[in-house]
C-alpha cells in the first residue's frame, strides 16, 4: 500500500523517499488561500517541514485506500505550539501521488 510509504518517509522525515511516490503532474491544492503548488513547491515545502523537528506528526491512520485515492487523518503540532487535527485527500494517478488536498481544525 503506498499510505505505508508515505508514512514511513514522514516517520524518517526523508522527502526524498517521499517525492519517489509522487507524480511528475502533481499538485497540492491549498484551499486554506485559493493557491496551488507543483510538485517543486511542494518538495521545497516538505524539506522545510521535515527540518524542523517541531513539526510533528501524532495518530497518524489511513482511513480508506484503493488504486485512486488515499485519506488520512491525524495530528499535527507545529512550531508556534499550534496544534490541528487534519484530514488529507491524496488522489491517484498511475500509482503515484498526483494530487492532494487537506483541511485542519485548530485544536486547543
Amino acid at each position: 500500500m503506498l499510505y505505508e510509504k508515505m508514512k514511513a518517509a514522514n516517520k524518517n522525515r526523508d522527502i526524498d523517499a517521499f517525492m519517489e511516490l509522487v507524480h511528475e503532474d502533481f499538485v497540492f491544492v491549498r484551499n486554506q488561500n485559493g493557491t496551488d503548488v507543483n510538485r517543486s513547491g511542494f518538495y521545497e515545502m516538505g524539506k522545510m517541514i521535515y527540518a524542523s523537528d517541531k513539526v510533528t506528526r501524532e495518530k497518524e491512520r489511513c482511513i480508506y485506500e484503493n488504486d485512486d485515492i488515499i485519506v488520512e487523518h491525524l495530528v499535527m503540532s507545529f512550531p508556534d505550539e499550534s496544534k490541528e487535527a487534519a484530514i488529507g485527500v491524496w488522489t491517484k494517478k498511475d500509482g503515484k501521488l498526483i494530487c492532494f488536498e487537506n483541511e485542519g481544525t485548530p485544536i486547543k
